[in-house]
């Protein structure tokens, strides 16, 4: 077994790196015949296949993932923001009476739903997960029911306060504590288990999955690095195994400079390029996680409020607005955007590229045939 694995790594050693000294010349282009276009065709495949991986993961986060994410954030502080409109406003009976709950609890309202649209639309949402977005829907429509139930009992605080907190346990199965009873947004921590059923721990549940699949893509896959590593090694031995071929072919052929393989090793130059891109791809993909945790659990409904109050101030870091705004610059900025489009490009010139290669050497492997006299080294 040592003896066949040895026997197979020479063979495969002498076609990946032969050596010119006293070899014929027949002998070295046969070699040269078989491996360099082996080598571009290795090369070409993995090198594209790592190098659109990472790109459609930056694409699948800045054109999915992120909006979805931002989208149940926003979903989840207008909820909240609407219902601490509610109370406000249906604890003033006589101001109900007259205009009915405020524009402010109608236009949270509407951007939720809209917002909850926006994430089924999004594409990033597995087919059990759209059911689960499905039911969210719902429950906010359940909830605005409520709401107008207890607009319907302003004047009978019993009925009204009953209405109120029911409406409440669908956004929040957390009770509110005694000491945030005053708050106008007291906080909601979400549930896990069969006890996670109000509106918040479904879209904390949605947020959860979204960030394990956004940490999944940020990182570097075992494949991709495998593929890298494949990609490196065969890119150097092409590189090399071109450049001593032109050597061979200018000293035994007197051929100054062979233009079918310098056309094929001119996409090499372009490798640096892409992985340089691949790599800051990587790198933004891996600045948004903390963004993204942010998003889940860092904004709140009083900094929205404070946002839409105090436009002209600075903007707030755990706004959500703001943190969308940095993952998609961030995403954006972590790329070469004149490479855009060259990813499904890569493996079509690297056969090219070999069939350019293989073409010139048989040509040059036939002429010599031809020309060769008997008698004449070969």
């Amino acid at each position: 077994m040592v003896v066949v694995g040895g026997e197979i790594g020479r063979r495969l050693w002498r076609y990946a790196w032969p050596s010119a000294t006293g070899r014929r010349n027949r002998a070295y282009l046969r070699d040269r015949l078989i491996a360099l276009p082996l080598l571009a065709v290795v090369a070409a495949g993995a090198f594209g296949w790592a190098y659109a991986d990472v790109r459609e993961d930056s694409a699948h986060l800045r054109e999915r993932l992120a909006p979805a994410l931002v989208g149940l954030a926003n979903a989840k502080a207008s909820l909240f923001i609407a219902h601490g409109e509610a109370v406000a406003n249906l604890h003033e009976a006589g101001a109900v009476d007259l205009v009915g709950l405020s524009q402010r609890y109608r236009t949270r309202v509407a951007r939720a739903t809209q917002s909850l649209n926006e994430v089924t639309r999004s594409g990033a949402l597995t087919v059990a997960e759209e059911q689960e977005l499905r039911v969210v829907s719902a429950l906010v429509v359940d909830y605005t029911g409520r709401i107008g139930r207890a607009q319907g009992h302003a004047r009978d605080p019993v009925l009204r306060d009953a209405e109120l907190s029911y409406a409440r346990s669908m956004l929040c199965s957390t009770p509110v504590a005694a000491a945030d009873r005053q708050d106008r947004h007291p906080p909601c921590r979400p549930t896990t288990g069969s006890g996670a059923t109000s509106i918040v721990d479904r879209v904390a549940g949605l947020e959860r999955e979204l960030r394990g699949r956004l940490a999944d893509r940020a990182a570097w896959g075992p494949g991709v690095l495998t593929a890298a590593a494949v990609a490196g090694a065969a890119l150097v031995l092409l590189a090399a195994g071109l450049w001593r071929t032109v050597v061979f072919l200018r000293r035994r052929f007197r051929i100054r400079l062979s233009i079918p393989l310098a056309l094929a090793a001119l996409p090499l130059l372009a490798v640096p390029f892409l992985t340089a891109d691949a790599v800051l791809a990587q790198h933004a993909q891996t600045r948004t996680l903390p963004l993204a945790d942010a998003l889940a659990t860092r904004t709140s409904p009083r900094t929205e409020t404070i946002a839409e109050e105090r436009p002209f101030d600075g903007p707030d870091p755990t706004a959500v607005e703001v943190l969308g705004s940095r993952i998609d610059d961030t995403l954006s900025d972590g790329r070469l955007a004149f490479l855009d489009g060259a990813a499904p490009f890569v493996l079509p010139v690297g056969l090219a590229g070999a069939a350019l290669v293989g073409g010139a050497l048989h040509a040059y492997r036939r002429e010599y045939l031809v020309v060769a006299r008997p008698g004449a080294v070969t």
